[in-house]
């Protein structure tokens, strides 16, 4: 069985794991105080361009946003949320076990804009209700779509103008930058979100996430928050030698780019045969409409989710290629299919 499930089911990149073994022997400071990890940051804030970041590495994704949207938050305050966002959906209620309401809104390509952000206010009005605070987006989102920078800008605004928090979940944040159709820089994420992060997890690290906090109030007392939260790691080395490698030329990017390349030849090869898709990805996540009995035939030799029912004879599925995925099981499924067809 070759799994299309998800991105993070090879280990790490070899990269990263010879320069954990050049460092395993070597006594450093702890919780993120280390060597590795003040260096992995500084090279952070010349890749985005400011200076004046402060850039925190936690393990994990579940984990990034609900220390980060607690944090930034007081207790009345709610998110506003894609009803496809990952906090919403995948996170088992973990940002609302911190207390605050996710305010779901109905999206059909997953991404959040101006109108839907006014809606949110417009229903949410008086201190009988939560209040709106931060509107919480993914790039690539949960189905695979990406924004464009002229999309963020006008969310930016939107938000700007209505005293709102910007916060962008990049788990996936290497496919989006390596996207075909992407237009966005992570100087660009600087100056547009309040913050975000960079996800190793998913693009080669072991584990990973760099948050950057760009607005300055949200800055203080940040680690406070971290440790309540069981974020702030003892060996927090483990993940500065991971960022400082995958940043210290272009692994990070080359190993998205594989991703997304991976995702295009199935892509392509899906449209060629007909297939229709239930959301258009650019990213490395793709959702091909297929008959039940097509599906049934590729279970039998791959892993992928069922994604959703579309009809009594046809189900999309999810299928994700990774920064390890071999180009010969891509070939492999593609020629599976055309045999089953």
């Amino acid at each position: 069985m070759y799994s299309f499930k998800n991105d993070y089911s090879e280990g790490a990149h070899p990269r990263l794991l010879h320069a954990l073994m050049e460092s395993n022997f070597e006594q450093v400071d702890g919780y993120g105080e280390d060597c590795y990890t003040r260096q992995a940051i500084e090279l952070l804030k010349q890749k985005i361009g400011r200076a004046d970041l402060d850039i925190h590495l936690l393990s994990g994704g579940t984990q990034t946003n609900l220390t980060a949207i607690a944090a930034f938050l007081r207790p009345h305050e709610a998110v506003i949320s894609a009803n496809t966002g990952h906090i919403l959906v995948h996170e088992t209620g973990a940002v609302e076990a911190t207390g605050h309401k996710i305010i779901s809104i109905e999206v059909g390509d997953g991404k959040l804009n101006a109108a839907h952000i006014k809606a949110a206010l417009d229903s949410h009005t008086d201190e009988h209700m939560v209040k709106p605070k931060l509107v919480y987006i993914s790039n690539p989102t949960e189905i695979g779509s990406i924004y464009n920078k002229q999309e963020l800008e006008q969310l930016s605004r939107c938000c700007q103008e209505n005293k709102l928090l910007l916060f962008m979940d990049g788990a996936r944040l290497g496919s989006a930058l390596c996207s075909v159709e992407n237009d966005l820089k992570l100087a660009d994420l600087g100056r547009l979100v309040d913050a975000f992060y960079i996800g190793g997890t998913k693009n080669g690290a072991l584990i990973g996430e760099a948050l950057v906090i760009c607005r300055e109030s949200l800055k203080e007392d940040f680690r406070f928050h971290m440790k309540q939260k069981g974020a702030l790691l003892a060996k927090g080395r483990l993940m500065g030698v991971q960022f400082l490698e995958l940043f210290r030329d272009n692994l990070f990017f080359e190993l998205a780019q594989h991703a997304n390349k991976m995702a295009g030849l199935l892509r392509d090869e899906f449209s060629k045969a007909g297939f229709k898709f239930l959301v258009y990805s650019p990213s490395n996540q793709i959702f091909p409409i297929l008959p039940n009995r097509l599906i049934a035939e590729l279970e039998k030799h791959y892993d992928f989710y069922v994604w959703s029912k579309v009809d009594a004879e046809h189900s999309s599925i999810r299928l994700v290629t990774s920064w390890a995925t071999k180009e010969e099981a891509v070939l492999a499924f593609i020629e599976d299919i055309k045999n089953a067809l």
